[in-house]
Parts: C-alpha cells; structure tokens; sequence
C-alpha cells in the first residue's frame, strides 16, 4: 500500500482546520492495524485526502464490495477544497452530503455529491453518490 508522504505537522488536505497528523494521517496509517474512520463524515474527509494524496489502496479498501471498482485509475486532477455541507448517521447507515473543488485541464470544477455509507464489523464503508448538478 502507497504511504502518505503528506507532513504530519501541515494542515490536513481534507480542509477540517486540523493537521493531517490528528486528522486524516491516523485513518491512513491505520488501515492496515485496524484502526478505522469513527464516522461516515470522518471516512468521507480521509477518502477526499486520500484522492488528494493518491492513496488509491485507501480508496478501494474504504469503498464496500457491493458497489467497488476491481481498480481504480486517479486522473490527474487537482483537487482546491472540500465543503461538508451535511453529515448524518443513523445505526448502520450514514449520508454525506459534500462539494469538492477541482482543476482538470485548466478548468476549475466542482462535485457536488451526497454520499451513502454502511457500517459492518464496527467499521464504516463508501457505497456509492448520488451527484447534484450545479
């Protein structure tokens, strides 16, 4: 799995007001120890980091096996910020409604998503989004 070579002591890529070192950096780290995202807010900003910082072993061990890519291919985007604008969770089930800020090409993008997630063994899951055109 790629290692984060993202400063631990720098502000966390996810835009929360933290450093990646209390932030996203222990989700990261700690996949492979068991250590996982307490919230399906706190899932959806390590997966933005992780899109950020290309982890894409990150990206596909997070994402739940009813609805995930037997790969993924990051395009080369940059990514400008991330907006929570709701998040939620109810037993089993979380929303995350987000907008990511991009360049591709030269062209600056937004995504605007509501996200769905489950939890299974205590460990949440990315299932899929719905996108809002804006």
């Amino acid at each position: 799995m790629k290692k984060s070579r993202h400063p631990l002591q720098t502000p966390c890529p996810c835009g929360s007001g933290q450093t990646y070192a209390v932030c996203c950096g222990p989700w990261h780290a700690g996949l492979a120890t068991g250590v996982h995202a307490p919230t399906p807010e706190a899932l959806m900003r390590s997966r933005y980091s992780a899109y950020v910082l290309g982890l894409v072993d990150y990206l596909l061990a997070t994402w739940h096996s009813s609805t995930a890519p037997a790969e993924l291919a990051l395009s080369p985007v940059k990514w400008l910020g991330l907006e929570v604008r709701r998040a939620q969770a109810a037993g089993d089930a979380g929303v995350v409604e987000f907008v990511a800020r991009c360049r591709e090409g030269g062209r600056a993008q937004r995504l605007h998503e509501t996200s769905r997630f489950v939890q299974q063994g205590g460990r949440w899951y990315y299932v899929d989004g719905e996108m809002t055109v804006s």
